[in-house]
Parts: C-alpha cells; sequence; structure tokens
C-alpha cells in the first residue's frame, strides 16, 4: 500500500469548539440551545431585584423576612406569616421612578 504525500493547505482545520471559559449565551446559539436556569447565579435583571424585606406580621407581632420582586411592578397578594401561619395580605407598589413601598395588613 503506497501513501501519498499531503499537500500544503489540504489538512482539515479541527471543528472549533468554545472555550471553557466562553460566555454561556454564546454557547446556548452556537448549539441551538433554550437557556437554562441555573440556581444561585443572577445573570437576569429579575433576580437582581427580588430582594428580602422585613415585615412584621398584623396578628402575632413577629418580624420576619418576605421575598418581594419589583421588577414585575406593583402586585397585590396573600402570603401566610412565617412564624403563626395567619393568612397576610400585601400590597406592593413600585413608582414610576423605581421607589418602592410594601404594605401588610391582615386579610379579611
Amino acid at each position: 500500500m503506497r501513501h501519498r504525500p499531503k499537500r500544503p493547505g489540504s489538512e482539515r482545520a479541527p471543528a472549533q469548539r468554545p472555550s471553557p471559559d466562553a460566555d454561556s449565551r454564546a454557547i446556548d446559539a452556537l448549539y441551538g440551545l433554550e437557556p437554562v436556569f441555573e440556581p444561585g447565579r443572577e445573570a437576569d435583571a429579575a433576580s437582581a431585584s427580588t430582594r428580602l424585606q422585613a415585615v412584621d406580621c398584623p396578628y402575632c407581632g413577629e418580624r420576619f423576612q418576605s421575598l418581594i420582586d419589583p421588577s414585575a411592578g406593583s402586585a397585590h397578594y396573600i402570603e401566610d406569616c412565617q412564624v403563626c401561619c395567619q393568612p397576610i395580605e400585601f400590597e406592593l407598589r413600585v413608582e414610576a421612578d423605581g421607589a418602592v413601598s410594601l404594605q401588610t395588613r391582615r386579610d379579611g
């Protein structure tokens, strides 16, 4: 069996792969993948704007931390007290200038 000599420039370039430190969005785009939520990462604005807010229960008076998300705009919802389990009515107001206010009261 006879081997042919390789001509200069006839070698195929290896397929280009992203480097290990490549941006995950670039990898998703390269392979046509959907974005994946990865806990602990605060890459998007919604995650970054979520924060803990101290709340005083209108039933038992205990203070606890509640997670609020002003990125969705104003909201009205019910959440149970983490201490006495009574339903608390939350009213989250987000103003045009970004100011956030939270009011709580007994449900009912």
